[in-house]
């Protein structure tokens, strides 16, 4: 055991460590609520010992200690002599030697995507075992109590061990029927590390970086499933924003003001390149739509220079064929831009009832408020939004465009 550097940022380090852990123990041992329990344990453990003594390899010490802890499950769950012999068969050692030669992360999403469970119980499921996203997050992406997401995600983990779900993945015939909740389930996570729900960071790059992987992995698996690829090239166009949308200090930059020459130019010609391949060749899904709206953003030179026009024709498609609140928010900023914020403002009537709990709609409507004129209900509606976020940078932010509302 060595001292972590100073650098090592453990809980990041766990997020990417605990889905891989999981999928080897459910691929080589089914019983998925058992597993996921035991890599929880084994989380735990980690946190609370590491800061101290980092093991060599994080990855086997997590695997040896989560298969442990599986083996006490099997001892005091039966004693009759199946249970006791596959719990002796059982090698430690195995996972040592193993653990870093097999990623099934991918697996392990199908597997969560089982048909047995109701869609929001698959997202769920697969936000927590996958994406590694608390209770409280999962809860804040689908605007529920913490309470009632805690209890989905419960009956879901308990949903795949009674459906006998087995840890392979699914045949060609069944994966297109998950393949909508997989790809929802990547752009949530890509989503919470792009734009991080709470906590001191305004993003989470373990995250995005991990949503890209994996959206590579799937276009490798499903490359005839063109929706999958617009996912792809919809995180590679937005993420390629990454180290223009924050300040030394953390401080957000929005994405009018942002420097383009610190976009990653490789990032929006893979994302572009691919884009292309797939537009045309059938009716374009909800993906690639948002992909040809950050595209329109990439090939523009400044905010000025952006074709808002096609932007607007673009949201009016994806709300047809997409529609959500989101869509509609974000719809109201492109109608605003090119009709006036009145007409942007007149959108968002309505929204308060499904978004209310969302600060994101106050963000929105206070920028719209302040392109108007209206610096009073401009800073009602910021204050409101900082009192709202968990992010800590984001109320920061916010917090100062009340003061400089204060100064009009």
């Amino acid at each position: 055991m060595t001292h972590p550097p100073r650098d090592t940022r453990i809980e990041d380090l766990l997020r990417t460590l605990a889905p891989q852990v999981l999928a080897v123990l459910a691929r080589n041992h089914g019983q998925f609520d058992a597993c996921e329990d035991a890599v929880q344990e084994a989380l735990l453990e980690a946190a609370l010992q590491w800061p101290t003594a980092f093991p060599d390899n994080p990855r086997a010490w997590l695997m040896a200690v989560a298969s442990r802890r599986l083996v006490d499950f099997y001892r005091s769950e039966s004693a009759r002599r199946a249970r006791e012999e596959r719990v002796a068969a059982m090698d430690v050692d195995f996972y040592y030697s193993s653990s870093s030669e097999t990623d099934d992360t991918l697996t392990l999403i199908f597997l969560c995507c089982h048909p047995a469970l109701s869609a929001p119980s698959q997202l769920a499921l697969t936000l927590r075992a996958v994406g590694g996203l608390t209770t409280a997050e999962i809860a804040s992406a689908f605007l529920v109590p913490e309470a009632t997401m805690g209890q989905r995600i419960s009956r879901a983990k308990q949903g795949i061990q009674k459906a006998g779900g087995k840890f392979s993945l699914p045949p060609a015939s069944e994966r297109k029927a998950r393949l909508g909740v997989v790809l929802h389930v990547l752009y949530l996570i890509f989503n919470e590390g792009y734009a991080a729900s709470s906590g001191p960071s305004l993003q989470r790059e373990e995250l995005t970086t991990e949503a890209i992987r994996l959206a590579r992995l799937l276009v490798a698996v499903v490359p005839h499933e063109f929706e999958a690829t617009g996912l792809l090239a919809l995180m590679l166009l937005t993420d390629s924003r990454r180290s223009a949308r924050a300040l030394a200090d953390g401080m957000p930059v929005p994405l009018a003001e942002q420097d383009r020459s610190l976009w990653n130019q490789e990032q929006v010609a893979e994302g572009i390149a691919l884009l292309s391949s797939v537009l045309g060749r059938g009716a374009a899904g909800p993906y690639q739509l948002q992909a040809a709206i950050a595209a329109v953003h990439a090939e523009a030179a400044s905010n000025d220079e952006t074709d808002w026009p096609q932007i607007l024709a673009l949201y009016t498609v994806l709300e047809a064929v997409a529609p959500s609140p989101v869509v509609t928010l974000n719809r109201a900023v492109a109608v605003a831009m090119v009709h006036g914020p009145a007409a942007g403002l007149e959108l968002l009537a309505g929204l308060d009832s499904v978004l209310g709990r969302s600060h994101r709609l106050d963000v929105v409507r206070g920028h719209l408020l302040e392109m108007a004129g209206s610096f009073v209900e401009a800073r009602a509606a910021y204050l409101a939004a900082a009192k709202k976020t968990a992010s800590l940078q984001e109320r920061r932010y916010l917090m100062g465009k009340v003061a400089s509302l204060d100064e009009q």
